[in-house]
């Protein structure tokens, strides 16, 4: 049995995705949803999906071993950032090597850092006049957006796209390779 924990800061499209893309096979557990946010609608479709989730604040997650402890207690083969906006905290980088994942929405190198995130980094691609954007999976180091990249996946920008249609674009190649690379990560 492989287990799974979620980092999720927002709506939680990837985590439902995520979440389905698993329900059918038996050897993978979605273990819980943590965020950093109590009003975020990950937790509305993490009740609707009857997934365990948990609201921590940035004490818990960077001053204390609170959040480090409950990752530990749940044992997961993965740790997934599906929208999760803060930094990860290097005691959880450390004791989870080569165990943490996220998705960013472009390219990397191009685009990443602190503050790159959703509308932020189309809006950007779309003032560059870039002629493709795309998904990068990557392993969490210490620095925002900077670990080893696992997988990239590029969709055509037209001039005419607007940031919401380079966000639809993105969007699609997010649902289709993410939970792919997560199982093909877990069989590793």
């Amino acid at each position: 049995m492989k287990n799974i924990v979620l980092f999720a800061s927002g709506s939680g499209s990837n985590v439902e995705n995520i979440v389905q893309y698993f329900h059918d096979k038996p050897n993978v557990t979605i273990a819980s949803v943590l965020t950093n946010k109590r009003d975020a609608k990950v937790l509305d479709r993490c009740n609707k999906l009857n997934i365990s989730s948990l609201c921590f604040n940035r004490i818990a997650f960077q001053e204390t071993d609170c959040i480090l402890d409950i990752l530990k207690g749940m044992d997961p083969d993965l740790i997934v950032l599906a929208g999760f906006l803060w930094k990860v905290p290097e005691k959880i980088i450390n004791s989870f090597p080569n165990k943490i994942i996220n998705i960013h929405p472009a390219l990397l190198p191009k685009y990443g850092g602190k503050g790159m995130y959703g509308n932020k980094v189309h809006m950007a691609v779309k003032n560059n006049n870039e002629s493709e954007s795309g998904i990068t999976i990557h392993y969490v180091n210490e620095h925002y957006d900077e670990g080893a990249i696992i997988h990239q996946a590029k969709t055509k920008i037209l001039p005419e796209d607007k940031v919401d249609d380079i966000a639809t674009k993105v969007h699609a190649l997010e649902y289709e390779h993410f939970p792919k690379i997560i199982e093909q990560l877990l069989a590793q």
